[in-house]
């Protein structure tokens, strides 16, 4: 990975307008936020900048508007619980750009924080507009990206600012790159990648990036189905994709010729219903019954990727193994979390989790805080499993 700047290469920064591009793309219900994980991520970021004396000035976006300035789409809905994470008082402008933000940080006081209204009210956002770009770069003194979860997008606020005013990473983005470097870029050997889901459809791309990068890739959760039904297993009624077989043949013929053992199910856990507490038994793979649907993978499979897990040096996970969200089909997610975790805390492991389904299953399995690093990335988190580049990223490696 080529060199970035972070906040260690900012000296004197006091009285300096510094704009933050953080995500607070969080969940609200009856206008409340119910998740505050990606505040509390930005907050080290934001609070050591308005520490050292910087006015710091917050760009961000809110769910997906249509049609411009949308009330129930306004960060100005945040700001308490921004407030309270933060404990400290935050200001907050109408607009991102034009008169509200530039009267707003006139009269900010250094260690101040600031921040401007959603910038995809603005269609030139999205757009990476130089005009908009301009406009928001008028602001700034300094750019700081702390927003990794929105690296794969080129936006104004997330690439195009970085062409015009010193950028640097932040301590979020900083963590998610040393974390990402550690897992795939230059990962010490082995090597296990653990992918489940629903879907091989979805993931292609990722699933052919790992086995030329990985010493072994475990499949799991409803895609594992459409390997074995290429391999010739009768997955009875599980989720496949049957169309998807000659794709699930070309990634194993790749990790064959990479050298990545591809793991798969021994023996699933299976049900004639998709409900919690279902009645359900234990098959060897290759005696699922006509009728039946694979919800797990059974405890045979869990010791093998145990095994995998205990052999490896990195882990990087995306995807559960079953239907964690309905129990008991959450055994094998939930097993295999814990021991990655008890290897990671006895200093074994490097374990790097990401993708949204990924932080809830190993949040269920209470071992989240005992991982390595985990992204709450999503898109962007899968796009660099996939070996794309990120705009974001990139930018910070060649900004001046």
């Amino acid at each position: 990975m080529a060199a970035f700047k972070t906040l260690d290469n900012l000296t004197d920064i006091t009285g300096k307008r510094v704009l933050v591009r953080v995500d607070l793309n969080v969940p609200v219900k009856d206008g409340k936020v119910t998740d505050a994980t990606r505040i509390e991520r930005v907050a080290p970021t934001i609070l050591e900048l308005s520490e050292k004396g910087a006015k710091v000035i917050l760009l961000a976006h809110f769910g997906r508007p249509k049609d411009g300035p949308s009330p129930d789409l306004s960060l100005g809905l945040i700001i308490p619980a921004v407030e309270e994470v933060l404990d400290h008082a935050v200001l907050f402008a109408s607009d991102c750009i034009g008169a509200p933000a530039a009267d707003a940080i006139a009269k900010m006081n250094n260690g101040d924080i600031l921040l401007l209204e959603n910038t995809r009210f603005h269609k030139e956002e999205e757009k990476n507009d130089a005009a908009f770009t301009k406009a928001l770069a008028a602001n700034g003194d300094i750019y700081v990206n702390d927003a990794f979860s929105a690296a794969h997008r080129a936006h104004s606020s997330t690439e195009g600012l970085a062409h015009l005013l010193p950028a640097y990473a932040g301590r979020t983005m900083q963590a998610e790159l040393e974390a990402l470097e550690k897992g795939l870029g230059n990962p010490v050997r082995p090597v296990v990648a653990i992918v489940g889901g629903a879907k091989v459809s979805t993931k292609i791309d990722l699933l052919m990036n790992l086995v030329k990068r990985v010493d072994a890739l475990v499949i799991g959760g409803g895609m594992a189905n459409t390997f074995l039904a290429a391999r010739g297993t009768n997955v009875g009624k599980s989720l496949c994709e049957h169309d998807l077989a000659n794709t699930a043949k070309q990634i194993m013929i790749e990790a064959a010729t990479s050298g990545c053992a591809i793991v798969l199910p021994e023996d699933g856990v299976v049900a004639r219903e998709f409900k919690a507490g279902a009645d359900n038994e234990v098959v060897a793979i290759e005696a699922i019954p006509a009728d039946a649907m694979v919800l797990d993978v059974g405890p045979k499979s869990v010791e093998a990727i145990k095994s995998w897990i205990g052999r490896a040096t990195t882990l990087v996970w995306n995807g559960p193994l079953g239907a964690f969200e309905i129990a008991p089909f959450d055994a094998a997610t939930v097993a295999a979390a814990k021991y990655a975790a008890e290897c990671t805390k006895a200093g074994k492991l490097t374990s790097v989790a990401g993708g949204g389904d990924t932080v809830s299953a190993l949040n269920h399995a209470g071992v989240a805080d005992d991982f390595t690093y985990v992204s709450t990335a999503g898109g962007a988190f899968l796009e660099w499993m996939e070996g794309k580049v990120l705009p974001g990223v990139a930018v910070l490696q060649t900004a001046k």
